[in-house]
Formats: structure tokens, sequence, C-alpha cells
């Protein structure tokens, strides 16, 4: 299952949903999202993020998602999974994503949260504009976020 949504999530209660749907489940592996106080760690002072303000376009970033836990499922014997992602604006150290994978094995849950999340990172439709200091600007995708897709290929 998958939400995008401004309001703010609860890690613990989606882990005891997680639990719930996947009873015969081995392993449940958790991921939660911070927004960053920097955005990278040679950011000085003065470039501290004040807001990260997430813009989608409804229908098509819900499409996406569960496109992308649909490729997981595909790939792994999965039980469960839930996604939540934030949109609005959002204050360094606010929950800005949930991922949560429930399977018979650790090693699929482990691997189809990675999954998930890397495809998050790289190709969910979700524009971020970072307000620091007198400026704003959008976030662009890491090189990093484009090499660990690289891992995923078939």
């Amino acid at each position: 299952m998958i939400s995008v949504q401004n309001e703010d999530f609860d890690p613990g209660e989606e882990y005891s949903k997680l639990r719930e749907d996947a009873v015969d489940a081995g392993g449940i592996v958790s991921f939660t999202g911070l927004v960053r106080e920097f955005y990278d760690s040679n950011s000085s002072e003065d470039e501290k993020v004040q807001s990260l303000f997430l813009e989608h376009y409804p229908g098509m970033t819900e499409k996406c998602l569960e496109q992308i836990c649909d490729d997981a499922r595909q790939r792994w014997p999965l039980l469960s999974v839930r996604v939540i992602h934030r949109v609005g604006e959002l204050a360094p150290g606010d929950q800005i994503v949930f991922v949560g994978t429930a399977s018979a094995h650790r090693q699929a849950a482990f691997d189809a949260a990675r999954f998930i999340m890397d495809y998050l990172k790289s190709k969910a439709p979700f524009w971020k504009k970072q307000k620091s200091g007198d400026s704003s600007e959008w976030v662009a995708s890491r090189d990093s976020d484009e090499t660990a897709l690289e891992e995923w290929q078939d």
C-alpha cells in the first residue's frame, strides 16, 4: 500500500500494520527518511536548510509508486509492502519517507526495501525545492542515487 500525504506518520504504527498483514513474516525491514539540516557535508552554516518543499503530480506519482512496489514484488517474495511519502513544506528533522517490507526471509525484505528506496530517490516524480538563507533552489538528483540504481539493472 502506498500513500502520498502532507501529514506526518508513526513508524511504530506502520510497523505494526506490516506485522499484522504479514503473519508468516520471518523479517520486516523498515526505513524512515528524514529531512537533513544540510544538503551535503560541504555546506556552510549559511547553507543550512530552513525548509524543503515537495511537489508532486497527483495520480501520476501514486501510479509510479505502485509500479515501484510491483517491481519489488516481482523480484522478491514479499508478504507486505508499505510506502509513505510526504509532500508540502517540511523542516529539518521532519520525517519525509517510510518504506516497509515484510518477507518470509530477511534478505528479501532488506533487498526489497533498498530497491524501493533507491527507485524512490531517483525515479519517483517528486520535485524538491530547498530554502537556505535568503535563497531557494530546486534540488537535483545526486549522482550517487543514479549509481545505486545500476545494481538493480537486469
